[in-house]
């Protein structure tokens, strides 16, 4: 390679997504895994002088490990994406829906719901792991701010949307998650509600007082404390019935004073 060429070299990121394919993810509720369809993404840091056929290769791979468990391959197949595009690092991104059943809180009627998942596995080296980051966003109720107890005319709630992102030593279930933000929210939500079910929520939120604020701090304080946790990130988007606007509160380790 001529001394021209070389100084024309230079590191670029190339990627695709929104590539749909059938998978099979984690679920604690059933050992063989849930079904679903996820959104591929990939990125890559390449030099300027790779072959423009990559995407052709990377689908190929793609397929060859066919729809094993997400957490089963990914964690070491990622390598093989970092070797075919020659790559100084890879980053690669599963979008899908993951469901649950749940029971409604009165006519404990079945219902499913569905949490938005990201499992994602980036690596700069076949040398070293690939870091796994999981995503689920997860709504719920809260109390709106700036009304108590006290108040003419009781609580009111508003809609929120919990979005926890950790990378952990082993693999967490969806499922736990889940119930972990839902046991700090005011109320879960659900996709079906019978009269009973309505009147249930309805005088929760009018008497019983849970804040975004008091919901992170306690969502923090378990995923502080559990080992298997390397690092978390909590966000709870509020969507007030008041305001045309959303709100926001984030907490991530390290860098949170508890409210308490």
């Amino acid at each position: 390679m001529t001394q021209e060429n070389k100084e024309t070299r230079f590191l670029q990121d190339i990627g695709m997504k929104n590539l749909p394919i059938p998978l099979i993810v984690l679920s604690r509720n059933n050992p063989d895994g849930q079904h679903t369809v996820a959104h591929v993404a990939i990125s890559a840091r390449i030099m300027q002088d790779f072959k423009a056929d990559w995407i052709d290769a990377f689908i190929q791979v793609l397929h060859t490990h066919g729809s094993d468990t997400v957490q089963k391959s990914l964690r070491s197949n990622i390598v093989d994406y970092l070797n075919l595009l020659n790559a100084s690092s890879v980053r690669v991104d599963l979008d899908y829906p993951f469901f649950m059943e749940k029971l409604t809180p009165a006519s404990k009627e079945k219902c499913l719901v569905r949490y938005l998942c990201t499992y994602s596995a980036k690596i700069t080296s076949t040398n070293s792991d690939a870091t796994i980051l999981f995503k689920i966003e997860i709504p719920v109720i809260t109390t709106y701010p700036i009304n108590h107890q006290s108040s003419k005319g009781g609580l009111f709630a508003q809609m929120s949307c919990v979005t926890v992102e950790l990378e952990s030593v082993k693999d967490i279930f969806p499922e736990d998650i889940v119930e972990l933000v839902e046991k700090h929210a005011l109320s879960p939500v659900y996709s079906f509600l019978a009269k009973e079910d309505q009147e249930f929520i309805i005088n929760k939120v009018h008497t019983v007082e849970k804040s975004s604020v008091d919901m992170i701090d306690e969502i923090k304080k378990e995923l502080a404390g559990n080992q298997n946790v390397k690092w978390y990130s909590v966000t709870s988007a509020n969507y007030g019935i008041l305001h045309s606007y959303t709100t926001f509160i984030n907490t991530e380790k390290s860098n949170w004073i508890p409210f308490s």
